[in-house]
C-alpha cells in the first residue's frame, strides 16, 4: 500500500460545469481515486474552486455583485454539479479560505527568501476606456513566433511558447476590441532561468519512467527551451495579498492567480487534515519521498503543472541555482505525473457558454442520470486524443452497450433466480463452460487494473465490456430458461450460480467507472447498504474565520471494496428485478436536445454565459480543463 495523491484540476467560479470540463478533470480523476481505494492504497483526492484574478471582477460587475458575492454563488453551484456525478473528493473546498491565504503567503515568503523571486519592471496593459488594468489573457493578438492571429498576452496556445502582450502583433481587447495602452508597473516574477536545471532534472527522470503521455512530456520538455522569469503578481484588487513589506498593504497590487491556484493542492490538503483532526497528516502524501502524486487536468493546463508548480516546489525546497532551504513545510513531492487529457467538442463544433452551444452537468444528470454521462466519458472520451460529443453516440452507447448489454445480463441474472429459486443457488458439478466464464471474469481484475494504474480507462472500460459480452454469450451457450425438468435442476442451479458470480464480480470491476449503478447492482443481487461510498456535500465554517462557511464536498470512503472476487452467498434472497439502467428514445432524445443547442431563450438562474466564451486560462476554442488545475487546468 502506498499513500496516493489525486490532484484534481480547480474549477473556475464563472458559472456551473459543463461536460467538457469535467471529461477532462473530473470523471477521470475519479475513476482513478475510486481503483486506487479499491486496489488498498490511501488516497487523498483534493481540489476546489478557483476564485481569484480579473475575470472575476469583470463578471461580477455584470451580475451586479461583489466578487466574493459571485464566487460564493458558483462555488456552491460547481460544488453541487461535481457532488451529482459522485467524484469522491477527499476535500473540494476553494481558495478564498484564510487558510489557503496563509498557505499561498508561506510559499511566496520562502521561494522569495531563497531568491527565486525577483523584483522587475515590465509594461502593464491599461484600457483606455475605463483606465482599469487589463490581464495579459485579455489582450489578444499576433503570436511574434509562429505567427497564429489568436495568441493571447501570457502564451500561444499554437506554439505554446510564453510572452508579453506587449510582444504581440496588433494587441487588442478581448472585451472591446480596443487597442491597450501600456505602463510601466513593478511586480515579481518567478526565476524560472535559475530553476531550469533542476525542472530538466525531473522532467529527465519523469520521461526516463515511461509513465507519462508522450504529448505531455515532449510538451513539457519543449517549455524549457525558451524559458524566462514568469509574473507571479498582478495590479489587481482581487487576491491575496503580497506577504512583504512595503507589498502587502499596497490596495492594487496582489499574488496573481497562477501563482495561487496551484498551491491550492497543498492548501486543501492541509485543510483536510485540519478537519479530520490530525493537522500533520497531509505530511504523509507531501513530505514521504515514497508517496505518488498524479495531477489531472486538460491538456492547456501542462504548462502550470509539469513548469509552473514544480518550479514554485523547487524554489520553496531550495533546489534551484541559487541554492536555499525549505521552509516549515519541508521538501514538497513534485508530481509523479501529470495526467492531462485532450479538448472535447460538441456535435463537431467548438463548446461556448455565449452561443448556448454547451451542455451543463446539471442538466444532463437530471434528464439521464449520473451513469450515461460517466460511462460516455469513459469509453469515448478525450484521453489522448481530441474527441467529439454527440447526442447520437450517447444514446447508442447507452442504449445498445449499457442496457442491451450489462444491464440485460443483471435483470435477466436476477429475473432467472428469483424466478427459479428465490435466492442465489448453490454450484454443484461445473462444466468447463461454467469454468471458462469464471476464469475470464477473474482474469479481468489483473488487465483491468494494470490498465487503470496506467490511466487508460478507455482500455479498461473496453475489456469490462468484453467480460460482459462473455457472460451474455454464457447464457445463450447454456440456454438457462430452458433447464425446466426436475433432472436438470441441479445443473439450472449451476448456472445461474455461476451468473450470479460473474455477475458480483463484473459489478466490482465496472464500479469505479459507475459507482451509482454498482450500488443498484449490489441491490439487485441482495447486497444491503452502499457498495461503492459516494461523496456528500455539507457546510463548515472557515477554520480561521468563524463567521465565514461554504459548502465542500467530502465523503468517508473506508468501506471502499477490494479490487478483487469475492464469493456470492448462497441463500441471499433474490427478488424480481427493475432496470438497473433506462433505454433511451433516440429520435426524440436527439432532437430534443439539439434544439436545445444555441436556443437563446433557454432559462435558468444557474446558467452563466462567460463574458469572454472562454475558460479561464484555457484554450478560447475547447474546453476540457477548467481553472488552475482544470484551467488551473483549462481555466486558472
Amino acid at each position: 500500500m502506498s499513500n496516493v495523491l489525486s490532484a484534481v484540476a480547480w474549477p473556475y467560479t464563472n458559472g456551473p460545469r459543463h461536460i467538457g470540463h469535467v471529461a477532462g478533470f473530473g470523471v477521470p480523476s475519479d475513476v482513478f481515486s475510486r481503483y486506487m481505494r479499491m486496489a488498498g492504497h490511501d488516497v487523498l483526492m483534493v481540489s476546489g474552486t478557483d476564485e481569484h484574478g480579473t475575470p472575476i471582477l469583470v463578471l461580477a460587475e455584470e451580475e451586479g455583485l461583489t466578487p466574493q458575492e459571485l464566487v460564493d454563488k458558483y462555488n456552491a453551484v460547481i460544488a453541487q454539479d461535481l457532488t451529482d456525478l459522485g467524484l469522491s473528493y477527499d476535500l473540494f473546498t476553494r481558495t478564498t479560505t484564510r487558510n489557503h491565504y496563509a498557505v499561498v503567503q508561506e510559499m511566496f515568503r520562502q521561494v522569495h527568501a531563497n531568491g527565486y523571486m525577483i523584483e522587475q519592471t515590465t509594461k502593464g496593459a491599461i484600457s483606455p476606456s475605463t483606465g482599469r488594468t487589463l490581464p495579459d489573457r485579455y489582450i489578444e493578438g499576433t503570436c511574434p513566433i509562429c505567427g497564429f492571429p489568436e495568441a493571447r498576452g501570457d502564451q500561444c496556445d499554437n506554439c505554446g511558447n510564453q510572452l508579453d502582450a506587449d510582444e504581440l502583433i496588433d494587441p487588442r481587447s478581448r472585451i472591446n476590441g480596443e487597442t491597450p495602452e501600456f505602463i510601466e508597473t513593478q511586480h515579481f516574477f518567478l526565476d524560472l532561468p535559475a530553476l531550469a536545471g533542476a525542472l530538466g532534472e525531473w522532467l529527465d527522470g519523469r520521461e526516463a519512467s515511461g509513465t507519462w503521455r508522450p504529448n505531455v512530456i515532449k510538451f513539457s520538455k519543449n517549455l524549457l527551451k525558451d524559458v524566462r522569469p514568469r509574473a507571479m503578481t498582478r495590479d489587481i484588487d482581487w487576491g491575496i495579498p503580497i506577504p512583504l513589506e512595503g507589498w502587502e498593504d499596497n490596495p492594487a497590487k496582489r499574488l496573481y492567480v497562477w501563482f495561487d491556484a496551484v498551491i491550492g493542492y497543498l492548501s486543501a490538503s492541509i485543510e483536510w487534515a485540519r478537519r479530520v483532526g490530525d493537522p500533520e497528516r497531509w505530511r504523509e502524501w507531501w513530505n514521504d519521498p515514497s508517496a505518488v502524486s498524479y495531477y489531472f487536468q486538460g491538456k492547456d493546463n501542462i504548462t502550470f503543472h509539469s513548469q509552473i508548480w514544480p518550479a514554485e516546489l523547487l524554489g520553496y525546497a531550495g533546489k534551484g541555482d541559487k541554492g536555499g532551504e525549505p521552509g516549515p513545510y519541508g521538501e514538497l513531492n513534485l508530481p509523479t505525473e501529470v495526467v492531462a487529457s485532450e479538448f472535447m467538442t460538441l456535435e463537431g463544433k467548438q463548446f461556448s457558454t455565449s452561443r448556448k452551444h454547451v451542455i451543463y452537468v446539471q442538466d444532463i444528470v437530471a434528464r439521464y442520470g449520473p451513469d450515461p454521462i460517466r460511462y460516455f466519458i469513459c469509453a469515448a472520451g478525450p484521453e489522448n486524443q481530441d474527441a467529439d460529443f454527440s447526442w447520437a453516440e450517447f444514446v447508442q452507447r447507452n442504449n445498445s452497450e449499457l442496457v442491451a448489454g450489462w444491464g440485460n445480463l443483471v435483470n435477466r441474472t436476477a429475473a432467472m433466480i428469483a424466478k427459479n429459486f428465490g435466492e442465489i443457488p448453490r454450484a454443484y458439478a461445473a462444466l468447463p463452460v461454467d469454468e471458462e466464464l469464471l476464469a475470464t471474469v477473474r482474469g479481468a481484475f489483473a488487465t483491468v487494473g494494470a490498465s487503470l494504474e496506467r490511466h487508460r480507462q478507455k482500455a479498461a472500460l473496453a475489456e469490462v465490456m468484453r467480460v460482459v459480452g462473455e457472460a451474455n454469450a454464457y447464457v445463450s451457450r447454456t440456454e438457462p430458461f430452458k433447464l425446466k425438468g426436475d433432472d436438470e435442476r441441479e445443473r439450472l442451479s449451476t448456472v445461474l450460480h455461476t451468473l450470479a458470480q460473474a455477475v458480483s464480480d463484473i459489478n466490482t470491476l465496472i464500479s469505479p467507472f459507475l459507482p451509482h449503478a454498482a450500488n443498484r447492482v449490489h441491490a439487485v443481487l441482495g447486497g444491503e447498504g452502499e457498495f461503492m461510498p459516494m461523496p456528500r456535500l455539507e457546510v463548515v465554517r472557515d477554520l480561521d474565520d468563524d463567521t465565514r462557511s461554504y459548502p465542500v464536498i467530502t465523503g468517508e470512503y473506508s468501506s471502499t471494496p477490494r479490487w478483487e472476487s469475492r464469493p456470492v452467498v448462497v441463500g441471499t434472497p433474490i427478488a424480481k428485478p427493475s432496470g438497473v439502467f433506462a433505454k433511451l428514445d433516440a429520435e426524440q432524445v436527439i432532437e430534443d436536445e439539439r434544439s436545445r443547442l444555441g436556443d437563446a431563450a433557454r432559462g435558468g438562474t444557474r446558467h452563466h454565459t462567460d463574458p469572454l466564451a472562454a475558460p479561464k486560462m484555457g484554450k478560447p476554442r475547447h474546453a476540457a480543463g477548467e481553472g488552475v488545475g482544470s484551467s488551473a487546468p483549462g481555466s486558472a
